[in-house]
């Protein structure tokens, strides 16, 4: 036995269980049906939306795009009402990681029915917000803010953090491929490039805000994670990551401390830390 079998094993373990945590305790069979099944796909392997959804500085942009979502008031009423993201959140987490991963690398039946399922869900989330504004998750506008909040986090996480940050060209067809899975959904008016896509997201401003939920809601991301303390340090590395990569008015909104000339830069330098670990961790798991 040389010294890097142990180091080999730690790898694999520490890989397979951070994947079963965002993948669910079917991750393994999701993954082989994902991408192991034959079939057409909606994108080309060669898509710049693969490039980007199979990166590890996708963690970075999921926990930022949650913090922006939040400041839409009825997006965060409808998800403080309908969702168990306290209860479950990593249920909530390997649902959404397995809709992405079906969307962008499953076969084009599999990737329309998990959006046909999401659809439906969405049909039973009504509600009225604190200030008495009627909201429905089938809203095309309201999913199309959710859409723009996200895709623009991942494209800003990876962008910073990603192994192979995409050219201008690229990152256009990024947003023009996720557009696909946005109007699938639902979502009106859907930006195709990169300049629109934040042209929309300055279009939202008027109505976004912190509510009250909003706050708890970045409280339990950002102080109160449901992560062991052994996982504690990495995560929040990339939590300090997504904050540092918000736009100065959204970490205004939520009440967070705009990152300094210090803090700053050791918030990108733990994000690009903690990205490059688990891309490590996670490089050496086994296929299928």
């Amino acid at each position: 036995m040389t010294l890097a079998d142990p180091v080999r094993r730690w790898r694999a373990r520490s890989g397979e269980a951070l994947f079963l945590r965002v993948a669910g305790p079917h991750g393994r069979r999701s993954r082989s049906r994902i991408h192991g099944r034959p079939g057409p796909r909606w994108f080309e392997p060669d898509a710049a939306v693969r490039v980007v959804h199979a990166d590890a500085s996708m963690f970075v942009g999921g926990l930022r795009s949650l913090l922006l979502q939040s400041l839409h008031p009825a997006a965060m009423a409808g998800v403080a009402s309908h969702s168990d993201f306290r209860d479950d959140p990593w249920g909530r987490l390997a649902g959404t990681s397995t809709f992405l991963a079906t969307t962008v690398f499953g076969t084009a039946d599999d990737a329309q029915a998990a959006v046909d399922a999401v659809r439906t869900i969405h049909q039973r989330v009504r509600g009225v917000t604190p200030d008495g504004i009627a909201y429905a998750a089938d809203d095309p506008d309201l999913l199309r803010w959710v859409h723009v909040a996200e895709i623009e986090s991942f494209l800003v996480a990876h962008t910073r953090y990603g192994s192979h940050p995409l050219s201008p060209d690229r990152a256009d067809e990024y947003v023009a491929q996720t557009a696909r899975v946005g109007r699938a959904l639902g979502a009106v008016d859907v930006p195709e490039t990169v300049a629109e896509l934040t042209a929309a997201i300055e279009g939202y401003r008027p109505v976004l805000r912190a509510t009250p939920a909003a706050i708890d809601a970045a409280a339990f991301l950002l102080r109160e994670p449901p992560v062991p303390w052994t996982l504690r340090p990495g995560y929040s590395a990339l939590a300090s990551a997504a904050v540092e990569s918000l736009p100065p008015w959204a970490i205004d909104e939520l009440g967070l401390r705009r990152p300094g000339r210090v803090t700053g830069p050791l918030a990108r330098a733990a994000g690009h830390g903690a990205t490059r670990t688990i891309r490590w961790l996670l490089a050496g798991q086994p296929e299928g």
